[in-house]
């Protein structure tokens, strides 16, 4: 079958399409036909060395497939069944060992890509704000508001009633997709100033975009920070400002609160059949992996990237 494995630690260049034998389903696992595949900025620190994974290497990531096999042990999916979930390696192949308790099943009728954007993407963002207590008139400040999780976050903060929603993303070019979104207002990180203060601020940046996050809130305002790229906070500021933070991490969301994801899963369903979530996605073939991956590194991406099997590579 094909798989994609990166061969270095040089970055997306690293990543090559090479053929290896079908895996197979052990205990625990759902073996799935992939039908898109996710790329997420965790990809590039591996890509870049991080952790020094043994090569050749296949990072992680998102996924909407079927399943192919079912693993010993595993009791609730039969061979045909859709899902999505996610993986910590292996991840852009035909073929995908899965850990049945890391999928949910996904309806027949929607379109692979808006699934992948529910099964991951959306949940983070619709988190994000739950866990930043939106109500309904309050403003929000969305940053990374172009990616895979922030131009959902966007979209989601104008269905659950927000009354003023401002994008913050790094270049000029994508103001007119995060407005398109539903964005009022679009400031650049570099901006010296980022307009009047929000009630809520979702950080995907982190670094030291962190730091003006928690400058933009009014007094009493909320920071969710789910961002892996660290960063610090003066406490001077939070202490004046009387603001709130909270870190989101989905992984101990999942472990520590699985009923609220199911909430936050059924939640972001409605809202898609209803229209209210829109996602855009860029599709690259299995063979263009690493030009996928470029773009990614640039963030130059609109919405979420993406590998999509079922397009053929060009001539």
């Amino acid at each position: 079958m094909r798989k994609v494995r990166m061969h270095g630690y040089d970055g997306p260049s690293a990543l090559r399409l090479d053929e290896v034998p079908a895996p197979l389903a052990g205990p625990g696992e759902l073996l799935v036909r992939v039908e898109v595949a996710g790329l997420t900025l965790p990809v590039l620190k591996v890509l870049n060395g991080f952790g020094r994974v043994p090569l050749p290497h296949t990072p992680g990531g998102d996924l909407v497939g079927r399943v192919e096999a079912v693993g010993q042990g595993v009791k609730g999916y039969r061979v045909g069944d859709r899902v999505g979930g996610v993986v910590f390696q292996d991840l852009y192949a035909e073929l995908v060992p899965v850990q049945a308790a890391l999928v949910t099943p996904v309806p027949e009728e929607i379109a692979a890509a808006d699934a992948l954007a529910v099964v991951r993407g959306g949940l983070v963002a619709l988190a994000a704000l739950r866990a930043g207590r939106l109500e309904r008139g309050d403003s929000v400040l969305i940053t990374a508001a172009a990616g895979g999780v922030g131009h959902l976050a966007v979209q989601l903060a104008r269905a659950l009633g927000a009354s003023r929603v401002v994008a913050a993303v790094g270049s000029a070019a994508k103001a007119e997709f995060v407005r398109g979104l539903g964005a009022d207002e679009v400031v650049r990180y570099q901006d010296a100033a980022w307009g009047e203060p929000v009630d809520l601020v979702v950080d995907s940046v982190g670094g030291q975009v962190l730091q003006r996050a928690a400058e933009a809130l009014v007094p009493f305002g909320r920071l969710v920070v789910n961002s892996g790229a660290g960063g610090t906070l003066d406490a001077g500021v939070l202490l004046r400002g009387m603001h709130t933070v909270t870190g989101l991490a989905m992984a101990q969301l999942s472990r520590l609160r699985p009923d609220l994801v199911e909430s936050h899963r059924a939640e972001l369903w409605a809202l898609l059949a209803d229209g209210a979530l829109r996602p855009v996605a860029e599709r690259f073939p299995l063979e263009r992996a690493a030009e996928a991956a470029e773009v990614l590194a640039a963030r130059a991406n609109l919405g979420k990237l993406l590998l999509d099997l079922s397009l053929e590579p060009a001539a």
